[in-house]
């Protein structure tokens, strides 16, 4: 429906009002339902709190970084454990308090799936993408099946007489949702209810010149990004995510991003030693490699937990160890985390007090005064992101926990044949722990013909698997590649 002149006016006034009146400059010149597509858009922002945003971001962003590098301490010892260390009585305690909430249908899953496998060579979301494992499975399915292996652990551990659910809350991106959704229905949702696998879109945010104007993609449209994995909050509570958890009466979430192909979905370890914890926001972290590694660190910051990036740690301070030689700067974050349903919906409360991150781009525009577009050779303005950490300073009760990163962290980030963190390495840490599930079982995986120590083809399937459970039947057994174990039946051909 077209908007009346009333409307048209109100709208250029709210604009003005708030410095942005330039993006009715082509206005007059458009089609009826180009004006139409572009007060949608207009009508659709909250133009103020763009300005609050860019206004925040900018006044943060000066010297900063040398303020906090002086304000860091590490985390204190009664909100951190290791898994390393801990020992297996304490271990199969959290197990149970998460199997226990897994059990009474209390937890559900939120996947960060809003990014597209560009850097990977392909132009599908990225949890699509297939690692060239024996099975040929997406990293979508493999999360799927730890998801139904899990649901059907957690009914048998505690002999629950309901069916037991893990809602799976997908968050996409505007250019991904179509293609996620239809990859999970070509699928059959990988086996689990549709109806338990819920998709949601993140916001986005104007891309802006450094003066904070809004830069138009067209002259019927703005020029905007995807607000950051950040921006799920605002999308929870917007798409009624919140509202749907609570209808099904979850207390606690587990939040991780898709390109972790060993990502132990709804982990009850560690949803377990969360509740042990009382706290209402957890991280899982990896130890740190060294003191070089260029990674974002939980730590305090001015008193309040935070991700400090790798940039922002003197070299002195990242030396420092603990009096058993490990890191006093070590906790590696890996973007892998714990809320309780009550701190999401806090967060509302404080959304206006995040700081938001600036990236400068080259930004594709149209020229306001000769309306030409625009395709710059050098970064000509900025997008505004929000990450997922940057709601650490206000949780009341943090818990982090630190994993083995063999066996939890194995990061999809560049394409195949790059130096680290290729479909490559996800590969082989995939198969490599598999092979230590058969050795911890008792059993023994050898090379067959045309295969290597260093470049086996052998999987176990979710299905059979979530971590390692199952497995007693290879005990004894040799296993000789190829070799894949999709079903339990498979077990018992050695």
């Amino acid at each position: 429906m077209s908007p009346t002149q009333t409307e048209i006016e109100s709208l250029k006034a709210r604009y003005t009002a708030a410095g942005q009146e330039h993006l009715f400059t082509f206005y007059d010149d458009l089609t009826p339902e180009e004006q139409t597509t572009l007060f949608n858009q207009l009508n659709k922002l909250d133009i103020e709190r763009v300005n609050q945003i860019f206004k925040k971001a900018t006044s943060s962003s000066g010297d900063a970084s040398n303020t906090k590098k002086q304000n860091l301490e590490p985390l204190p010892d009664d909100v951190f454990d290791s898994a390393l260390d801990a020992n297996e009585d304490k271990i199969k305690e959290w197990e149970k308090l998460g199997f226990d909430a897994i059990s009474q249908n209390k937890v559900c899953v939120i996947l960060m799936a809003g990014g597209q496998g560009t850097r990977l060579g392909s132009s599908a979301p990225k949890g699509c993408y297939d690692i060239n494992l024996p099975s040929g499975k997406s990293l979508f399915q493999l999360q799927a099946e730890r998801i139904l292996r899990l649901q059907k652990v957690a009914q048998d551990i505690t002999k629950s007489k309901n069916d037991v659910i893990i809602p799976w809350y997908i968050m996409t991106s505007g250019p991904t949702r179509s293609a996620t959704e239809s990859f999970f229905k070509q699928n059959n949702y990988f086996g689990l209810k549709e109806e338990n696998v819920i998709f949601f879109e993140q916001g986005t945010l104007p891309a802006l010149t450094y003066e904070g104007k809004v830069f138009m993609e067209s002259k019927s449209s703005l020029a905007v990004a995807p607000d950051g994995n950040g921006g799920m909050y605002a999308a929870l509570r917007k798409e009624k995510v919140l509202e749907s958890m609570k209808l099904r009466n979850i207390c606690y979430t587990h939040a991780y991003c898709v390109d972790n192909c060993l990502v132990r979905v709804a982990d009850p370890i560690f949803i377990g030693y969360c509740i042990s914890k009382n706290s209402d926001c957890g991280a899982k972290v990896v130890r740190k490699i060294d003191p070089q590694e260029s990674v974002g660190i939980i730590a305090l910051r001015n008193g309040k937990f935070n991700v400090v990036e790798y940039s922002e740690i003197d070299s002195e301070v990242a030396e420092q160890r603990k009096p058993n030689g490990q890191l006093t700067y070590g906790a590696a974050n890996i973007a892998n985390h714990f809320y309780t349903v009550d701190f999401l919906d806090r967060i509302e409360s404080f959304e206006s007090e995040l700081e938001y991150h600036i990236a400068n781009k080259k930004i594709k525009h149209t020229d306001i005064k000769t309306g030409e577009l625009i395709a710059p050779s050098k970064p000509n303005g900025m997008k505004l992101e929000l990450f997922v950490f940057d709601v650490f300073p206000f949780t009341e009760r943090m818990a982090v926990l630190e994993v083995e990163r063999k066996d939890e962290f194995s990061p999809l980030k560049n394409g195949p044949g790059t130096a680290s963190d290729n479909p490559e390495t996800s590969r082989k840490d995939i198969i490599n722990q598999h092979v230590r599930f058969v050795e911890k079982a008792g059993g023994t995986v050898i090379p067959g013909d045309g295969d290597s120590l260093g470049n086996l083809k052998f999987e176990i399937s979710p299905l059979v698997s979530y971590s390692g459970e199952g497995l007693e039947k290879l005990k004894g057994k040799t296993i000789k590649t190829p070799c894949t174990l999709d079903t339990s039946a498979d077990l018992d051909k050695f």
